[in-house]
């Protein structure tokens, strides 16, 4: 029983290991969309058996970062202007409700820490990197999301976003302009939850917010938020 159980351990281990490692390649860009993922191929890179490649590449077909295309097999995830789209409206649901139930649960303290990173946003804006600027951006976000109460929400949350930052790599780019009237939305957004209004009203700006990119993303297929 001992032997099984460890056994069972280092097999999710490995698991675990090549999920990082293939996860983190995609996300930096070393595998970009459309690259075959071989796994014979991958396990003599890794140093693994086949199976536990096969059981992380299942795990990142289910993150939306792996698709399997019928005679090609398993590869990166190609995305089209109607798949961001999709993405774009889902997380302008999932957003707009998390703000809004985050709010009462900030702190002038905690406003005050995500004002600065929107400071450094506009900072940022003056001598544009599009690369800064997105990671503050996700760091502005979600330190509101970090005082949502509902875990699971959070974790949606955060493959969401971690799909889209695959999608800005693989398919489309960043508008300085938008990036600009972001940074003024954001600011929309705290001033609701310091003046402690309807929450109906923090959700629908918030929402709107995420919204401006799906609008830009018909338009341009370069949303940027």
């Amino acid at each position: 029983m001992a032997a099984a159980k460890k056994q069972d351990r280092t097999r999710e281990s490995k698991v675990e290991f090549c999920y990082g490692l293939l996860r983190s390649r995609i996300l930096e860009g070393i595998y970009v969309p459309g690259y075959r993922l071989v796994i014979n191929q991958l396990a003599q890179e890794a140093g693994v058996s086949t199976i536990p490649l096969r059981e992380a590449l299942r795990r990142l077909q289910s993150d939306g970062l792996v698709e399997v295309v019928r005679n090609v097999g398993a590869r990166v995830a190609v995305f089209d202007a109607e798949q961001v789209e999709h993405t774009l409206q889902v997380l302008a649901r999932l957003e707009g409700y998390a703000t809004a139930i985050s709010a009462p649960r900030m702190t002038a303290g905690h406003v005050a820490a995500s004002r600065e990173i929107n400071d450094r946003m506009a900072e940022a804006l003056e001598q544009f990197d599009p690369a800064a600027f997105t990671a503050l951006n996700r760091e502005f976000h979600f330190s509101i999301y970090e005082h949502c109460p509902d875990p699971h929400l959070r974790s949606l949350l955060e493959a969401e976003w971690t799909r889209l930052d695959h999608m800005r790599r693989s398919s489309f780019g960043c508008l300085p302009g938008r990036a600009r009237r972001s940074v003024v939305e954001h600011g929309r957004i705290l001033d609701l939850i310091v003046e402690g209004g309807d929450p109906a009203e923090t959700e629908r700006v918030a929402r709107a917010h995420r919204n401006a990119a799906v609008t830009l993303q018909g338009a341009h297929a370069a949303p940027h938020e």
